[in-house]
């Protein structure tokens, strides 16, 4: 039996969409169709259809006369029409739902979708890690092209006061990057104690940036505001009428001179102290060493495919950015890069192999491999783990390897090709597109090699 869902919104909510609701799933129970319908009222969406729902349906119809959100429907059939034609003629939507074709595999729907559940499925503090990292990287990539800009017009000449040099320079180092950690630890604590913690995450944030703790003390910082904030929320009692001034005044008056306190004299300094010791590690690192860090940091990218551990490698890299160690960010964002892309490049040398399809689908992870989006390996991974995930991981850890070995540096934490050309964004950019061409390479043959391994 073929599931349809559907979607009913009228204007104001009232009237008619509960009307085509009731109308659809009459005809459905007199048609012995399952049906369910998500009713968006006056009262709020009821009935919700989960990703569950729309994974298992043959098609939707959105009898709607106002807004819906139709892009969680990406890859379904879809019929579209009014609530006043839901009202007159259900049977007859209900049953062109029934006869609509299949859509055609839509591979970029199949990664936005992973991407999304794997985002619902974060919880405790990663959850609250990556909400801070994702509110920091715009700031981080914003800030890191315009430094490589005011780099056009000679390495230092920002130094020059008055120029359009030394502008940009204030604008990308001196206010985006300044703001980087500050909005981690802001938004770390955001994720933890909602408004009340963001106060206390700011300032604990600005001070882990001062006292030169970096994006690790930022972390910290973070946690401890939010935590500190939740548990005042919890604790503090106050009479009906005063329950106002706790998130405005109360909680983060205390959770940022707690904070505060903390960061100045307990947790600041050995903070510091170890990213300092990190920073110079990082700073001089050579020949082996430089290798074995990108060898790690580019399996780690392909392992799990925008999972904790992908994270994991790219948090780490996006966060030296402020301590002016660029040489993990290049090898994380080509490590990124190659999973994708070498996938495509083994349906293009062994078409046999693949169904059209998966050639399609090939092509598709082309396109998202040179956006940096590791994601875009996850259907073939899912599809043939024990094949895919050795391979990927072999080419992104050659990639990042090669990336440290070659010496190059990226500026901004995110663009794949398209921040290449920008003048002293990455460093060494010859070498770093061999990198990743040599890493896209590996990844595809060791697929191949794999599959026809198996198939024997």
């Amino acid at each position: 039996m073929k599931k349809i869902l559907a979607v009913t919104a009228c204007p104001t909510g009232i009237a008619h969409t509960y009307m085509s609701a009731e109308a659809l799933k009459k005809a459905a129970a007199e048609k012995d169709i399952e049906l369910k319908v998500e009713t968006r009222g006056a009262v709020g969406v009821e009935n919700a259809l989960t990703e569950e729902d729309i994974a298992e349906a043959h098609a939707i119809i959105i009898a709607a006369d106002t807004d819906v959100d139709e892009g969680r429907f990406r890859g379904k059939p879809v019929v579209k029409t009014s609530v006043g034609e839901a009202i007159k003629n259900p049977g007859k939507l209900l049953d062109e739902a029934v006869n609509k074709k299949p859509a055609a595999r839509d591979y970029v729907a199949e990664v936005e979708r992973t991407k999304a559940e794997r985002s619902a499925q974060r919880t405790g503090a990663y959850k609250h890690l990556m909400n801070g990292v994702s509110y920091m990287i715009p700031l981080v990539a914003a800030g890191g092209l315009i430094i490589a800009i005011s780099f056009i017009f000679g390495i230092e000449a920002f130094k020059e006061k008055g120029t359009l040099a030394a502008a940009l320079m204030d604008i990308g180092g001196g206010s985006a990057f300044a703001l980087m950690v500050p909005v981690l630890a802001g938004f770390i604590a955001f994720s933890i104690a909602e408004k009340p913690g963001l106060a206390p995450g700011l300032v604990g944030g600005m001070l882990a940036s001062k006292i030169g703790a970096g994006f690790l003390g930022g972390i910290i910082a973070g946690f401890l505001a939010g935590y500190i904030a939740q548990w005042l929320k919890q604790t503090i009692k106050l009479p009906r009428n005063l329950e106002g001034l706790k998130p405005v005044l109360i909680i983060p008056f205390f959770a940022t001179l707690a904070t505060g306190l903390l960061m100045i004299y307990v947790i600041g300094g050995p903070v510091k102290a170890v990213m300092d010791g990190l920073t110079k590690w990082l700073s001089g690192l050579s020949g082996t060493n430089a290798v074995l860090l990108g060898l790690l940091l580019g399996a780690m990218m392909a392992f799990d495919m925008g999972g904790p551990v992908n994270k994991a490698a790219y948090t780490f890299a996006v966060g030296l950015l402020g301590s002016e160690v660029y040489g993990p960010m290049a090898a994380v964002m080509a490590a990124g890069m190659t999973p994708p892309l070498g996938l495509w490049l083994a349906t293009v040398l062994a078409p046999k192999k693949y169904t059209q399809e998966e050639k399609e689908a090939g092509k598709a992870a082309a396109v998202l491999g040179i956006s940096f989006i590791t994601e875009g390996a996850i259907p073939f991974a899912a599809a043939d783990p024990f094949r895919v995930i050795p391979a990927i991981m072999a080419g992104s850890a050659v990639t990042g390897a090669l990336s440290m070995l070659f010496g190059a540096t990226l500026r901004a934490p995110h663009g794949g090709i398209f921040v290449l050309p920008i003048p002293h964004a990455v460093g060494n950019l010859a070498m770093y597109t061999v990198a990743i061409v040599v890493g896209t390479v590996v990844t595809a043959i060791l697929v191949n090699l794999l599959k026809r391994t198996m198939e024997k």
